[in-house]
């Protein structure tokens, strides 16, 4: 039995078996690369679900971790911290927000800005409470950000779900607009549905939809936990779509690696006062010590910018592999955000078969793989990634 058989083995016997798994127990990481508990080394273009940013073990945000380990850990929120207070000003000075909270994940990002619009509503709309949130969505797994999600599989195990959201199609504004009442609060949508399959919106839609809130009295919040710091080739997704939204939630790649989450939101609807809302360890010092290192690394050293180069360079080698094979039906992405799509449901097959040729992919969808890879990837490994998707391809 191999060294990673046995530990799957304890994770079998010992670990809730709610998690889909690809059977390879990685131990050590470094950039794009890392290396299973057998010794076989891989490149990674799942980076975390959209988490490592700067690749694995960074030196900046290494040296970040260890230096705030060796000063402060925990102190709560009832007392004032430097990280955190370096990392909300580095954020709303290099946005179109004003204000920031800090939690520990994305779906707590996203149930804060929740709150935030049934506050607002509350306050501001007669007691409006109501959401709308796009079919093929994801806001999270917890029962507020899972009533969000437009995804039914997600939810059908847990109904009677939480009340006040509507769902209706991604990229339509008409429906929006038909589907707002007096009891409407906010929208809530992602820039471009990354769970939903990497699926891109019109050019104009995002700020139709800022227009009619405006005009209605809505907040539009967006959820750009996995869209946010620099994946679509701008700092916040928002700016790919030239427009400035009342709310925005981040996670994912704001931590680098460690787990954080936020949601900022401009002055004027930041409706929660004290004792709204809490954490006790939102705003922890060492993952905002990453946090504010990997995030002032991304802008000082334009890895946005990057991206966008890395971007078309994706997409081309990705289109000259479905000009090969008959089977792939779609490539498309933003940023290194990307997905390829199959006649059928081979996914797991082409993942199995990538695991063996030593790349790590996503299985966004039984017929769809995503590719997520760290920002500051290299043409190089982007051609190595390719071969090795060539290799997968041609096993299926």
């Amino acid at each position: 039995m191999s060294i990673s058989s046995e530990w799957i083995a304890k994770e079998n016997k010992y670990y809730a078996q709610t998690v889909r798994r690809q059977p390879v127990v990685i131990v050590r990481g470094e950039g794009t690369r890392v290396w299973d508990a057998d010794g076989k080394e891989y490149l990674d273009f799942v980076a975390g679900w959209a988490v490592n940013n700067l690749g694995h073990s960074h030196p900046v945000i290494t040296q970040a971790i260890v230096e705030q380990a060796g000063t402060l850990l925990q102190t709560s929120n009832q007392f004032y911290t430097v990280p955190q207070l370096q990392l909300a000003e580095l954020l709303v000075e290099n946005s179109c927000l004003d204000q920031v909270f800090f939690g520990n994940s994305g779906a707590e990002a996203n149930e804060g800005a929740l709150k935030l619009a049934r506050r607002y509503g509350k306050l501001n709309r007669d007691g409006a409470y109501e959401v709308i949130t796009a079919f093929n969505s994801f806001h999270g797994r917890t029962m507020g950000t899972l009533a969000a999600t437009g995804q039914p599989h997600y939810q059908e195990n847990f109904t009677p779900l939480l009340p006040g959201f509507v769902h209706v199609d991604y990229n339509d504004v008409e429906g929006i607009m038909n589907a707002t009442t007096d009891k409407t609060a906010a929208v809530m949508l992602e820039p471009v549905q990354g769970e939903g399959g990497v699926i891109i919106p019109a050019d104009d839609y995002l700020q139709r939809v800022k227009a009619w809130c405006e005009q209605q009295g809505l907040l539009l919040i967006l959820d750009e936990v996995q869209t946010g710091l620099g994946r679509l080739g701008s700092l916040f997704g928002y700016q790919e779509y030239g427009v400035e939204p009342d709310v925005i939630t981040l996670a994912k790649g704001l931590g680098y690696g460690v787990p954080i989450g936020a949601f900022m939101s401009k002055e004027y609807c930041m409706a929660l006062v004290p004792g709204d809302h809490g954490s006790t360890f939102g705003g922890n010092a060492l993952t905002t010590a990453a946090a504010y290192a990997g995030t002032k690394f991304l802008i000082d050293n334009d890895i946005p910018g990057q991206v966008k180069e890395m971007e078309g360079y994706l997409l081309g080698r990705l289109n000259e592999l479905k000009s090969r094979f008959s089977f792939v039906t779609d490539v498309r992405g933003k940023g290194l955000l990307q997905a390829m799509e199959f006649e059928s449901d081979i996914s797991g097959q082409v993942l199995t078969n990538a695991n063996a040729a030593g790349l790590l992919l996503n299985g966004v969808k039984p017929n769809a793989i995503r590719f997520m890879p760290p920002l500051n990837i290299t043409r190089e490994e982007i051609d190595q990634g390719m071969e090795l998707l060539a290799e997968a391809l041609g096993a299926v």
